[in-house]
């Protein structure tokens, strides 16, 4: 079994994010990536510090807003608008979940299409499935940098049975489309799926969204196939510091003496969803 190195990826593509940075500096531009975040969820908070640390190391200023668990979605609609007519902000995100009082998708759909580095949009969704305007499209990042990583080692896509455990529109829907624009056979499962074993065990590459932890063991994955966690989840263990430790939606130990390739969590996909993040923001400033 090989790794699937995320980290090791994303720091190649940081790098010359990096350089593209300088480059755009030396024309007067500063890259710049706004994030609003609502309310004080402990993830939340963790996946914007990981950003904001992976800009600064790259060179790209934040703008960012922070506003209460009980923030009306009028309120937060007018930092939004906010966002999207400073000029100096060429990337904008409203970090994911909000609150329940508030409708997520009104709120993305107000994010300008010029500034939407998460590919959240209506429209960059609309051109992702009917394959419009690739150039200009902003793919949804996490997907985009799953692709990104199967590339990297050279795994085959075009004429693959590929299973997608997961139908989010963050992940799973994203990625199962633009699994098939790549010539997958793509199979989507989820909570109402029957025989999940069953199907799971067909794919050459199982790609796991599902948000439970280490649910996936060896019998839900094919004889030498490639296995991609896309899952984050914090369980106890007291014998850490912290009291936790992170874990996939993947039983580690017990897949990887069946798999050909294998994402570790944390060091895997988490890290090409950030350095996706931050390309997108560089393409929009080099469009500037």
């Amino acid at each position: 079994m090989e790794l699937l190195d995320g980290t090791k990826v994303a720091n190649e593509i940081l790098d010359d994010l990096k350089n593209q940075v300088e480059n755009l500096k030396k024309k007067g531009v500063e890259a710049c990536l706004g994030i609003i975040l609502v309310g004080n969820r402990k993830d939340s908070e963790s996946y914007v510090r990981m950003k904001k640390k992976r800009c600064q190391e790259v060179g790209i200023i934040n703008c960012d807003v922070r506003l209460p668990e009980n923030v009306t979605e009028e309120e937060l609609l007018r930092h939004v608008e906010r966002m999207n007519q400073n000029p100096f902000v060429h990337g904008m995100l409203v970090q994911l979940p909000l609150p329940p009082h508030i409708n997520p998708e009104r709120i993305i759909s107000k994010v300008s299409i010029e500034k939407d580095v998460d590919g959240f949009h209506p429209v960059n969704f609309g051109n992702l499935a009917l394959q419009r305007h690739p150039e200009k499209t902003m793919f949804p990042c996490t997907p985009e940098g799953v692709i990104y990583l199967l590339d990297k080692y050279q795994i085959p896509i075009e004429g693959k049975d590929v299973v997608v455990v997961g139908k989010s529109n963050i992940v799973g829907l994203p990625m199962s489309l633009m699994l098939m624009h790549r010539g997958a056979t793509v199979t989507v499962c989820h909570s109402q799926t029957e025989n999940l074993k069953q199907k799971t065990s067909k794919g050459d590459i199982l790609i796991v969204a599902c948000g439970q932890s280490e649910m996936i063991t060896s019998e839900y994955v094919k004889e030498g196939g490639v296995v991609v966690d896309v899952g984050i989840n914090s369980v106890k263990d007291e014998t850490r510091k912290s009291g936790y430790r992170i874990v996939g939606d993947v039983n580690f130990e017990f897949v990887e003496e069946k798999c050909s390739y294998l994402t570790p969590v944390p060091g895997g996909v988490g890290p090409m969803t950030i350095a996706m993040l931050l390309s997108h923001t560089v393409k929009l400033a080099s469009s500037e």
